[in-house]
């Protein structure tokens, strides 16, 4: 499989570049930080199995223009291009975005409209081949408007609509569509939030989302636990939902 990650440098991606490589997966990692890129491709190719390539590009969710030469780019190294994963986002609390606008802005720009136009790039992109899986991080935050999480919660409500839609409308063409809803994962995202019970590692959650793309899961929960805590909390009435602070 050759595969392209968006965000591979840290975290979820990262932890997801390197259960790739090292079963023989090629990666190109995608990311704005020239050092960082750099480090990336040593640890990946110091854990990787013989024979496999790994490569590099730079690519800004913050700046659309780098979309489609990142992917060319990808695809150019790898002599072709069969997975792009999405896994960078911009993060904020909810305090903090209600007292600052710009943030807001960003956020709702990257996360929502920002990542959209990238996973067009990457559509035209692997259906120009032919087929291909196109697998993006979500968020649990996006199933049901929680006091917590409004502001974020909106942007992934509308990307995980968005990779619905594009999974109705492109499978049967031989696109792929895996749309991964992490809960909480102890990352530096994360990093000063008080972690649920039940919080996630990225490598657990690696390993399920690996899985999800080999089978093409339309929809994948990570850790697993998150399908049945949404449930539940999808199940709230409105009421119950302005009493509670989760």
């Amino acid at each position: 499989m050759k595969a392209a990650v968006l965000g591979g440098t840290r975290g979820m991606g990262r932890a997801l570049a390197r259960r790739m490589v090292e079963r023989g997966d090629w990666v190109t990692v995608l990311g704005r930080d020239g050092e960082e890129l750099s480090r990336s491709v040593a640890d990946l190719s110091a854990r990787a199995t013989p024979g496999t390539q790994v490569h590099s590009a730079v690519c800004d969710l913050e700046k659309t223009a780098q979309f489609g030469p990142a992917l060319e780019a990808a695809d150019h190294a790898m002599g072709g291009l069969d997975v792009v994963v999405v896994t960078a986002a911009v993060f904020a609390t909810q305090d903090k975005l209600e007292d600052d606008a710009a943030l807001t802005q960003k956020l709702l720009t990257v996360d929502f409209a920002n990542t959209i136009v990238f996973c067009e790039e990457a559509r035209k992109k692997l259906l120009g081949k032919g087929k291909g899986t196109l697998c993006v991080f979500s968020s649990v935050a996006g199933d049901r408007g929680r006091k917590p999480v409004v502001l974020y919660g909106a942007a992934k409500a509308g990307l995980s609509h968005y990779l619905e839609g594009l999974d109705h409308k492109f499978r049967q063409q031989g696109l792929k569509t895996v749309c991964v809803k992490p809960g909480f994962v102890r990352t530096g995202m994360t990093d000063g939030l008080k972690a649920p019970p039940f919080a996630g590692e990225p490598d657990e959650v690696a390993a399920v989302v690996l899985q999800a793309i080999d089978e093409g899961t339309p929809v994948v929960y990570v850790p697993p636990i998150w399908r049945l805590v949404m449930t539940a909390i999808k199940a709230l009435p409105r009421f119950a939902m302005r009493r509670v602070g989760f």
